[in-house]
């Protein structure tokens, strides 16, 4: 039983990147999909399989609820349009809908080889067990498992589930996924499973300012879920890196006041510097080494800053 997919790919315009997903899209070892594109405006594609869906300027998350409208499968996939998916990625996922508890299923999305030196030093930072942490399994495969809260970037969602759960929330981005993958869980009673098998590629943001752009967003949002999504996102390692921030002035100001505190303070300093050393060694690229190493401590910073902006400000604003 291959029940027919529709693939939504949203975007502002038809650029290299959404071209070469739908390249890959169409070369899937899957017998029964569609491909809808959601750009602003009118595009031309060379690709007559395509459905273009001329949208205006909206969010991706608007396009993604509105590509339901659409839609003529009963399995929705959601990719991102700097994304593209391995030949068996639909095969793969759709293994898993012959179990009814199961709604959406979700896999890796790892940096493509293709990448620049600093977009594969984001993706390696991303991936590494110091920058992500549990999490790390979102950017190489790591062994199947069930998850309460999945990107979109690589989501793929029964269709009734979709409307049973209202679809993304539109008024947040990012983050949309989080409420949509909690109304899955909990109000649906449903699951989501990852599979290291249903894979895409998804291009980096280069270090270091566009990496840290993206980190600042996804911080602030996760801070403020934590107030009104705190079933997933109420959780201790969101917190870690607002804790290294604070207790670097902390630190800094308690050494001062005596050797011992002193001492204290400078070897937990020394001890992350060199948990931070081994993670970039382990890139295997000697030209990666230093940007990975600053890239993992930039990024807990922003991150940690980001986090307590969203923590204690109000609704993050676009």
């Amino acid at each position: 039983m291959n029940p027919k997919v529709s693939i939504v790919i949203p975007c502002r315009e038809v650029d290299s990147y959404a071209r070469e997903t739908i390249e890959y899209c169409l070369s899937l070892d899957y017998p029964d999909f569609e491909i809808l594109l959601l750009p602003d405006s009118e595009q031309d594609v060379d690709f007559s399989e395509v459905e273009v869906i001329p949208t205006g300027p909206i969010g991706p998350s608007e396009k993604r609820d509105m590509a339901l409208e659409y839609a003529s499968g009963a399995i929705l996939a959601f990719t991102d349009n700097d994304a593209y998916p391995r030949k068996d990625w639909l095969k793969e996922a759709v293994k898993h809908f012959g179990n009814e508890d199961i709604a959406a299923v979700g896999g890796p999305a790892v940096t493509p080889p293709s990448d620049s030196l600093m977009a594969k030093a984001s993706g390696f930072v991303l991936s590494s067990l110091l920058g992500s942490g549990s999490l790390r399994f979102r950017y190489i495969p790591k062994a199947q498992r069930e998850v309460d809260d999945y990107p979109s970037c690589n989501l793929i969602i029964r269709k009734s589930a979709f409307q049973d759960a209202g679809g993304f929330n539109s008024s947040f981005w990012p983050g949309e996924d989080t409420k949509l993958c909690l109304e899955i869980t909990n109000k649906l009673h449903k699951k989501i499973i990852y599979d290291p098998k249903v894979l895409v590629y998804h291009h980096r943001r280069n270090l270091f300012w566009p990496h840290l752009k993206q980190i600042w967003n996804y911080a602030v949002h996760r801070g403020y879920f934590v107030k009104i999504l705190p079933k997933t996102s109420l959780r201790v390692s969101f917190f870690i890196p607002s804790l290294f921030c604070l207790s670097l002035p902390l630190g800094i100001a308690t050494s001062f006041l005596n050797s011992i505190l002193r001492m204290i303070f400078l070897s937990v300093v020394a001890v992350y510097l060199l948990l931070t050393l081994i993670s970039s060694l382990q890139s295997r690229n000697i030209r990666m080494m230093p940007l990975v190493f600053l890239g993992i401590i930039s990024t807990h910073i922003t991150y940690g800053i980001g986090f307590m902006k969203g923590l204690l400000n109000g609704r993050p604003i676009r």
